[in-house]
This record gives C-alpha cells, structure tokens and sequence, in this order.
C-alpha cells in the first residue's frame, strides 16, 4: 500500500522492509507487489542489483513500462499473482532469489480510482477485481445466500454486524441489483449506523468483499509457500501487512517454519521429531511504523513488518491449520 497524495510512489515501511532484505550488490530481488513501483526502485537503487517485480493489476504493468526502460536491462516485470513468483522466476531464469519483498494491501491508486470500486468515499461501480476479470463484488452482494454473505463479512471483514447487514443487503436487492459503492455503504450505514468518532459503517464490510473478489488470503499463504521454494538458504523474505488477518497468516507460517516453540530435546517416548526449521526470524518483530511516517501517511498506522532469513532445508507442504486461516470455515450446527 502506498503513501498518498504527493508521495505515492513511497509503500509503507520502505526503508525497514529494505533493510530487512540486506541487498548485496549482484543480488537478484523480487518485488512481489510492484504497485508504483516503490520497492523496487529502493532495491534498484543498490549497486548491480536485479530485480523481478509482479503485480496482477495491468494497469500497474502499463505504468511500469517506463521504469523497465530505465532500470537498463536490470528489471523484469510481469503480470502475475504473487502465489505464483516461484513458477515466474524459474521461467525467468532467476531463481533462486536472494530476496523476496512484498506489500500484502490494496494500493492508493486503486483506492482513489472511483472506477475501480474499492471504496466507499468516491462514488464507482461495485467492482474490486484487481485483475479485472471474474466475478465482482457486485456479483456476490447480487448472488451469495445471507448465511454466506453474513460469512463473507464475518470472517474476512471482522465486522460483528454481519447478520444484520446480510439481512439488510438481502432486502435491498429484491428492489434491484446493487451496482455502486454508494448504494451498498448507505444500505450498510442504515443497518448498522456508526458512532461518531469510529470508522466508517461500511469499512470492514468493503474490505471483506475485497478479500473475497481477490482470494487474498488464499493468494497470501500460496506466496509464502512460494517464497519458501524460491529463495535460497540465506536469502530473506519481507512482507508488510495491513490488517490482522494477514498478519495472523504471515505470523503463524514464520512461528512453523522456524520452530518457534518447539523443543527437539527430551522428547516423550514416540514423539515424532519435527522438521528442520526452513526460516529463521530474528529481531523484533512485528515492525510497525513510526509517528512521524503515520503523520504523513495515515493509512500507515496499521502497517506490520515480519520478516526472516531462509535455511538449507527443504521447503516442505502448507500446513493445513495455516490454510484454514485463509478459508471461510464450513458450515455446522450451533456455529456463532
């Protein structure tokens, strides 16, 4: 996610994410969300530096084309998810990679762009598909059953109101389907009205619908998988979050990876032996910004910055209870 206004170009925790990486002069780098480019730049900006960027947004790449020119051959930048940087870098000739950044959160720019649907404050078509292709948001609000809507805002939006806006949403669209921004914030602003000073009615709600349009949580534990089989021992993942059910994600698979809380000494009699730790995370961690870049850029304040330094061990399947945190839970009796 980056900074607004004037400073777009700038992501959140630029200089610590970089400086989590460590680059090294003949490094070979990859910008898992390229966005405006700004990571990338920083990493560029270090001596004989390569760098592979992605981004599943065209409109990113397109305004990417003249940053590629500039970079001489050392940038290479593809339309692609970011659960997919393992199969991209093979295909580009450049795993493993020394280093992996990524900035898991929507951008300012698709947030200021009304026609892209992502928030409520300008008024746009219900949209939200980064990639522009599959169903919209307006396609679930137009489509899902209230149980899976109220799940879909539950689960991914955190948003306690849920029932009662499903139910709400439900109503409304037996007028008409729902089409823009501004009608689904003013139907959720009826059925669950904010009290002054809070944020706004429909934030968790729209960032839910996000998650869901994107697979976002799905998208974030195949990257971390991905990274895991792309870097080589010794090279360092970085991934800034924005809201606690990615840094959940991104907590939990570092807790595994590096054995945190495991003891491989006196084991009861039995007792498998657990893997050798593929990443080890050191320091502390989360990072979080600072005042003075929360100032500037208030967007910023729920930032978190994990990050960890690869083994020689193999990389090894995705934990089931880590996949589960990415999915809504199956439906059962006496749920909630």
């Amino acid at each position: 996610m980056t900074a607004s206004g004037g400073e777009r170009h700038v992501p959140v925790l630029l200089e610590e994410a970089v400086a989590a990486l460590a680059p090294q002069a003949g490094g070979v780098y990859l910008d898992a969300t390229f966005g405006a480019g700004g990571y990338t730049r920083a990493l560029l900006a270090h001596e004989d530096t390569r760098v592979l960027a992605l981004d599943r947004d065209p409109t990113a790449i397109r305004n990417g084309y003249a940053l590629v020119e500039e970079a001489g051959g050392r940038l290479t930048l593809v339309e692609a998810r970011f659960s997919e940087l393992a199969q991209v870098a093979e295909r580009a000739g450049l795993a493993p990679l020394d280093g992996i950044v990524a900035d898991i959160g929507v951008s300012s720019m698709q947030f200021d762009e009304a026609a892209r649907g992502f928030s409520f404050r300008n008024d746009g078509p219900l949209d939200m598909r980064m990639e522009g292709r599959g169903p919209s948001a307006a396609d679930i609000i137009a489509e899902a059953e209230e149980e899976a809507l109220a799940d879909i805002l539950y689960h991914y939006g955190e948003e306690r109101a849920s029932r009662r806006i499903a139910r709400a949403i439900v109503k409304a669209r037996e007028a008409g389907r729902i089409e823009t921004t501004r009608a689904l914030a003013q139907i959720i602003e009826r059925a669950a009205p904010g009290k002054p000073g809070d944020i706004h009615p429909a934030t968790k709600s729209f960032q839910a619908l996000r998650i869901a349009v994107n697979d976002e949580l799905g998208e974030l534990v195949a990257a971390l998988g991905a990274a895991e089989r792309a870097l080589k021992p010794g090279g360092r993942l970085a991934v800034v979050t924005f809201h606690s059910l990615e840094d959940r994600i991104v907590k939990q698979f570092l807790g595994e990876r590096s054995g945190r809380g495991e003891t491989r000494s006196r084991r009861l009699p039995g007792e498998p032996i657990p893997p050798p730790p593929t990443f080890i995370s050191e320091g502390r961690q989360p990072v979080t910004p600072s005042d003075r870049e929360i100032a500037a850029n208030p967007r910023a304040r729920s930032a978190k910055l994990r990050f960890a330094t690869r083994t020689d061990a193999p990389a090894r399947a995705i934990d089931e209870s880590l996949a589960r945190l990415a999915r809504l839970p199956e439906r059962a009796k006496g749920r909630r």
